[in-house]
């Protein structure tokens, strides 16, 4: 299973005091350099965290997959075209949200969405869609022809919880309430993963709470950021980031 961390954080707590660090390319490399697989960055219309020199700073100096979240707008797509990062994850995206909450309305928005995969595809860009686990949403994401979807887990998070940041034991079931979003989740990985979709997952993932979805085999990448970013204001960054990969390695089945 991939772990790409999302590095907004960092840029908000630059931007907090106005000065250039902490850099979030610097970030992107600690996280790197500790196992991290890849790197996410959300571009947000705002620019409250994430800046347009930073989506071009990342493309320049990431070996790594560099996945650029965005709204699906005329604007971002056209810097997403410009800047060519290996994947755009496009996110419901509302200015007084303090973060994405729900997932994309593909159903919806079918249209509006075609033409910016398309513009995307055409420059070779990969693309993810990150919506609720509903079959219907499942469904549409693959009829517009995409690679990926991202499964928001943050009604599951909510419903696990979010007491001590120690790992889940996963001898025990889950949260009474949980374990009926876990299921969405299986059952829409499923899904995709039958209709030939790539399988991403994040929201709200915690140390606590990531082990049991590594266990929904369909599933091989999570994005992380907030609480990576938070224990990383006890344990460093690098040390935050070996902490959430000890934690994924904890949930994978036994052979």
């Amino acid at each position: 299973m991939r772990l790409h961390i999302n590095i907004d954080h960092v840029a908000t707590l630059r931007n907090a005091r106005g000065t250039p660090y902490p850099d979030p390319i610097e970030a992107a490399r600690v996280c790197l350099d500790a196992g991290a697989h890849g790197i996410t960055a959300h571009l947000r219309e705002d620019r409250r965290h994430i800046r347009d020199e930073d989506v071009e700073r990342l493309r320049a100096t990431l070996r790594a997959t560099f996945n650029l979240e965005c709204a699906a707008t005329d604007e971002m797509i056209g810097i997403a075209v410009a800047t060519r990062p290996d994947v755009v994850t496009l996110v419901p995206e509302r200015r007084e949200e303090r973060t994405t909450e729900g997932g994309l309305d593909v159903v919806g928005q079918r249209e509006s969405l075609a033409k910016h995969i398309a513009a995307l595809q055409e420059a070779e860009i990969k693309v993810s869609l990150f919506i609720a686990p509903d079959p219907a949403q499942v469904e549409a994401s693959r009829a517009l022809g995409v690679e990926q979807i991202e499964l928001h887990t943050g009604e599951y998070a909510h419903a696990f919880g979010f007491g001590r940041p120690s790992s889940h034991d996963l001898t025990r079931p889950l949260p009474d309430v949980a374990e009926g979003e876990y299921a969405r989740l299986a059952a829409a990985a499923k899904q995709a993963h039958e209709l030939g979709l790539e399988v991403a997952a994040g929201h709200g993932l915690t140390t606590r709470n990531v082990g049991a979805l590594v266990r929904i085999p369909e599933i091989v990448e999570l994005n992380i950021g907030h609480a990576v970013i938070a224990d990383a204001v006890f344990m460093s960054l690098a040390g935050a980031v070996k902490a959430m990969l000890a934690a994924i390695e904890r949930g994978r089945p036994t052979p």
